[in-house]
């Protein structure tokens, strides 16, 4: 009986175990929780966070096959727990969250499909998510997926928004005069950090005569500027000058371009206690930066051409358009016939000096003419485009008589009247004599007048002096400069073996060629830090800078490099008679690029200043030691 309760008394606090396990491993089951969380709306080209949030620990996550989006970074995973004590009972929770960044690269709504991890050999399935990618506009977020719960904030969440960079067009006059030279400029706002600037695509001016004013490899100026109350970073990209070549809306196709910026990350974990919270959530201990791929587009600039006025219209206008001067300069008035006159046309001032391609000239017929010889001296700038367009004009008279240049008009429009004006240069008389033949023959190659070639007469004579000759019977078989051509050849490979044996003798030596050599390689190893410098590469360069000195040391005086050192240096330098103020100089270039590595201050004028040094005293020894 004893045994009977017994054994009765055991299996049922058994089963009461069992119970107990099955209802708790029943509400294990039940509170995990494996949720999808991310802005319900973004702009095109927007990058944001995808989060998937876990209340409990598991294995084998498989992300989502996302469709409209650029993976930028992910999935990274993080760890956040939080302890709370109520009425003397603590309570702690542990929280896994697994994290994307993604771009959107696709206008149109696109569903995001479930994740799936593994707790407790159990494949635990999360939320599907819908995102909306917008053109243009403000996306908006939804707080209810956006944030899983007020008090746990989410790890390494991106802390960005579209206006974080941004690459926006001007134009300094949308409404200009068909002709009237305008400046559009590109210029990139960021608030954070950029680097990697690739244009992908530059724009484009259909109808338009442009002109870059951005210089090559040249340093972006940057400057600040606020912008609805946040500061930005202002750098201009591209600049240029255009001039309408019509009138009408005109549009200009926009600047593309790539960048990496550095989007901060912030990752806080709360504790439940506000020391602890306030103490390690502080932006020093938890602010990171993540590089992100932004994809930049300006806005396209329509530009509404105006027609210049129809009425006065001159005869001879070209489309000139601007504040121009006009003058002419004859060489010479009084000639002879068949000598060469130079008629020498110039329009200064500002505006489309480029488009001016041809001047209204009239020439008598008897003149022979050519085409004018164009040259310019134009200077653009963001205040517009200057300078001078010089016509040339080479004419030779071929009749004796009095001959008159019609007076040359040049019409323009001019900005500031708002009107067309004509300027009109000076009537030429030129008293053409009779020639004396000797320059009957002028002739003419090309439209620079120096291309004139003079003949000496019409008729080339038959030459008369005298021709060499041979004696019969003798021919260059057997003769001396015959055997010589046999000769020669022999004696050239016999002083090619010579030189070959003594080179090779000489390559034979290793001291020697380590001796030759140590100023090349030495300069190589100088080049290639010069290299590092320029990337700010630091450990790399002073490497180098090491190796440069060290080695020339050794491959010149044929030292073992396990033997150098400031002692054996000094003794190799002396016993090669050279000067103590040198031998100082190279072990005070010793001393400071090992100094530089850890020295304080601005590391790339450490950097410089010791290439600078070395490179200097290698050039000096050399000079010594010949």
């Amino acid at each position: 009986m004893v045994l009977y309760n017994y054994i009765y008394m055991v299996l049922r606090r058994l089963l009461f175990v069992l119970a107990f396990l099955a209802v708790l491993t029943a509400g294990r089951a039940q509170d995990i929780l494996f949720q999808a969380s991310a802005k319900t709306s973004v702009s095109l080209g927007e990058s944001f966070t995808l989060t998937y949030t876990l209340n409990s620990q598991g294995s084998d996550f498989r992300g989502p096959r996302l469709n409209g989006f650029d993976v930028i970074s992910g999935p990274f995973s993080s760890t956040s727990s939080s302890i709370q004590s109520v009425n003397g009972r603590t309570t702690m929770s542990v929280r896994y969250s697994f994290q994307y960044i993604l771009q959107a690269n696709k206008e149109g709504t696109f569903d995001i499909p479930s994740a799936t991890i593994t707790v407790d050999r159990r494949t635990v399935t999360s939320n599907q998510l819908t995102i909306k990618v917008l053109r243009n506009g403000t996306a908006q977020s939804n707080p209810a997926q956006g944030q899983l719960n007020s008090g746990t904030p989410q790890q390494g969440a991106v802390q960005a928004n579209t206006n974080d960079v941004m690459l926006k067009a001007y134009v300094s006059n949308s409404n200009p005069l068909q002709g009237e030279g305008i400046t559009v400029s590109y210029k990139i706002f960021t608030k954070v950090p950029v680097s990697q600037i690739m244009f992908r695509k530059e724009p484009s001016f259909p109808g338009f005569w442009s002109q870059n004013l951005t210089k090559e490899k040249e340093k972006l100026q940057q400057y600040n500027q606020v912008i609805d109350g946040q500061q930005y970073i202002v750098a201009d990209l591209r600049k240029y000058t255009l001039f309408p070549l019509k009138s009408g809306k005109l549009t200009i196709e926009p600047l593309e371009l790539e960048c990496q910026a550095q989007i901060r990350r912030q990752s806080k974990a709360r504790t439940g206690d506000p020391f602890f919270d306030d103490f390690f959530n502080d932006s020093f201990f938890n602010t990171s930066y993540t590089p992100v791929e932004k994809s930049l587009r300006a806005s396209s600039l329509v530009i509404n051409v105006k027609p210049l006025p129809s009425a006065g219209v001159p005869e001879d206008f070209a489309g000139a358009v601007g504040n121009f001067n006009f003058h002419t300069e004859l060489d010479k008035t009084n000639v002879t016939a068949n000598e060469a006159i130079n008629l020498k046309c110039v329009v200064s001032g500002e505006g489309n000096l480029q488009l001016i391609d041809k001047l209204n000239v009239s020439f008598p017929p008897d003149f022979e003419t050519y085409d004018p010889k164009v040259s310019n001296d134009i200077r653009s700038s963001e205040k517009g485009v200057s300078g001078s367009q010089v016509f040339e004009y080479l004419i030779i008279p071929r009749k004796a008589g009095k001959f008159t240049i019609k007076a040359i008009t040049f019409s323009f429009f001019d900005l500031r009247k708002m009107n067309y004006v004509t300027l009109t240069s000076p009537a030429y008389t030129i008293d053409v004599k009779k020639g004396t033949g000797d320059a009957a023959n002028v002739t003419y190659t090309g439209a620079n007048h120096e291309e004139i070639k003079y003949l000496g007469s019409d008729i080339r004579h038959i030459k008369s002096q005298a021709f060499p000759l041979t004696r019969s019977g003798e021919y260059f078989f057997g003769s001396i400069v015959f055997m010589l051509c046999l000769i020669l050849p022999l004696l050239i490979f016999l002083g090619f073996i010579l030189l070959f044996r003594k080179f090779s003798e000489r390559r034979s030596d290793v001291v020697l060629m380590k001796n030759l050599r140590a100023t090349k390689v030495a300069r190589k190893r100088l080049r290639k830090a010069e290299l590092y410098l320029k990337e700010q590469k630091q450990q790399e360069f002073y490497i180098e800078i090491s190796q440069a000195l060290w080695g020339y040391l050794s491959d010149k005086f044929s030292l073992p490099v396990a033997e150098l050192s400031i002692d054996t240096v000094r003794q190799t330098l002396v016993q090669k008679d050279v000067g103590e103020e040198l031998i100082q100089n190279f072990l005070d270039v010793l001393n400071n690029t090992e100094y530089a590595r850890f020295a304080p201050g601005e590391k790339y004028m450490n950097m410089e200043r010791v290439y600078n040094e070395a490179l200097a005293i290698i050039s000096r020894i050399e000079r010594e030691l010949r």
